[in-house]
């Protein structure tokens, strides 16, 4: 059983210790999924015993969920900032980019996401019925309401946000793949600055009207 409940005051030692098995247990999820990961994998991963892991976190899927919840606040915040007083094309442009710099920056939470998801989401569920539904729903009606207004190329608001976490995501879930194929380190080195603007040619021009 976990002896650092809410009642106890944490040292900062022991938070150095809870983020130093949290960033182990990041690495070994995001690679296998949470079914395919073990307490003693992430014991390994994090160089610290087993008893000594049971002693911050009574289970893997208590680490998991602190993971899954540290990473919806991460995930909501790019949507969350699409600004409807602003200049349509300005803000999804910077949506656009807030994405990918979540792709660039955060690979391995999409990684850990993207398994979840894949796994029928048996653990955010209720999230993504509940605050992510509700973020969509709002957000959609700004970018419908910029279609009416004719500020923007009329299309279906939901489908373009799935559109976007499509293709941003893509480049941390599928980065392996991508530099396979750029091959060379340069433009390994500059597929983000790349997709920014091909993604913005793909997005964004599509929806300026005349």
């Amino acid at each position: 059983m976990k002896k650092t409940d809410n009642k106890t005051p944490i040292t900062r030692i022991q938070k150095q210790k809870r983020l130093v098995i949290l960033e182990a247990a990041l690495e070994v999820f995001s690679k296998n999924g949470f079914r395919g990961s073990t307490l003693d994998q992430i014991a390994l991963h994090a160089g610290i015993s087993k008893p000594n892991i049971l002693y911050y976190y009574a289970s893997k899927q208590e680490m998991h969920k602190e993971l899954i919840e540290r990473l919806m606040d991460k995930w909501l915040a790019p949507l969350e900032e699409m600004n409807a007083k602003g200049d349509p094309i300005a803000e999804i442009s910077a949506y656009i980019k807030r994405k990918l710099e979540m792709a660039r920056d955060y690979p391995r939470q999409s990684r850990l996401f993207n398994n979840e998801i894949l796994q029928g989401a048996p653990h955010i569920i209720d999230l993504l019925n509940g605050e992510l539904k509700d973020l969509v729903d709002e957000k959609a009606k700004v970018i419908a309401n910029w279609m009416k207004q004719g500020r923007l190329t009329k299309t279906d608001p939901y489908h373009l946000i799935f559109s976007i976490w499509a293709t941003t995501q893509h480049y941390a879930d599928f980065d392996v793949q991508i530099c396979a194929v750029l091959g060379n380190d340069e433009a390994i080195k500059n597929r983000f600055i790349k997709a920014e603007k091909h993604l913005y040619q793909l997005f964004v021009r599509s929806l300026e009207v005349g």
